[in-house]
């Protein structure tokens, strides 16, 4: 029979080796090694992937740790308060990214090794993340270039034709046919997030405000500037205050989403701007240096 000695021995090891165990298993998604500026490979790949959940990182998934990773990964360092905002991602910054952040690595992998351009934005379903097919993007194009030969009242003036549609469920049948018939294919998933923004950061404001900031968004998205995703351009780091503040993720109004149909379908009142901003709050002196375009409400829209 062991003695009470040897057990409480053998129980102490055990605990030694469980608590090794799990501390090595929290940061054992990434290698042991630093990761640093010039950096590729795997590790570079879940880096990019988990900046990217966060909002972080909108630049391509492809392991190689340039300077948009540097700057994503600084100004990740900073908003969590870490001892060192350096670009180094050691054990500290791996393991906050690990308890921040998902890494769906299976996913990750497959889209790289077909070639894919997708997107690792967390609160995303991944069935939404891919990019469409060149197929399926082509065919919405040529719906576009079709809607587009229409006169450009009856396009603008679509969606106020469906809110007087009161006994046929309107809502449905205009976001399938708009869906369908976007520039580039965007998704259902794309107009649940552009409403998400306009609600976050313009709800309260007169409805023209509200489409103004839906066709800012949209504006980016067709800008070499910005990123090419809808996603992308609205998960841009310190680009959207809604985003930085969470209100992004709060439910949108009918109104929200028909402010977005709107800009969908061609109505731009910030009349192309890119920025904008609410001068009785913005501190950037940068913004202010803006060419001004117009104000709609709070906002100033800018080139």
């Amino acid at each position: 029979m062991k003695s009470k000695g040897s057990i409480m021995a053998c129980l102490i090891l055990f605990s030694f080796i469980i608590t090794t165990f799990i501390n090595t298993e929290t940061i054992s998604a990434f290698s042991n090694q630093v990761i640093q500026r010039g950096a590729t490979g795997d590790d570079v790949i879940e880096l990019q992937a988990r900046l990217q959940y966060n909002g972080y990182y909108n630049g391509k998934i492809d392991g190689v740790y340039g300077w948009g990773t540097y700057w994503a990964v600084r100004n990740f360092q900073d908003q969590f308060g870490l001892k060192e905002i350096d670009g180094l991602v050691g054990a500290q910054t791996k393991q906050t990214l690990i308890s921040k952040s998902k890494y769906y690595r299976e996913y990750v992998m497959e889209q790289l090794q077909k070639g894919n351009t997708f997107t690792h934005y967390g609160k995303i379903p991944l069935k939404y993340q891919t990019k469409p097919s060149k197929t399926a993007t082509q065919k919405a194009r040529q719906q576009a270039e079709t809607r587009q030969k229409q006169p450009a009242e009856k396009i603008t003036q679509q969606p106020q034709a469906n809110k007087q549609q009161n006994n046929t469920p309107a809502k449905t049948k205009k976001q399938d046919a708009v869906a369908a018939n976007m520039p580039g294919g965007f998704s259902n998933n794309d107009i649940r997030l552009l409403s998400q923004a306009v609600y976050g950061e313009a709800r309260g404001e007169p409805y023209e405000g509200q489409v103004a900031i839906a066709a800012v968004i949209l504006n980016r998205l067709n800008s070499p500037l910005f990123p090419n995703s809808v996603a992308g351009v609205i998960f841009e780091p310190l680009a959207f205050t809604a985003v930085a503040d969470g209100q992004i993720y709060m439910q949108p109004n009918e109104t929200a989403k028909e402010a977005v149909l709107d800009a969908i379908n061609g109505w731009d009142p910030s009349e192309e701007a890119l920025y904008y901003f609410n001068p009785d709050t913005a501190t950037s002196a940068w913004i202010w240096g803006r060419p001004q375009i117009k104000r709609i409400g709070k906002h100033i829209f800018c080139e």
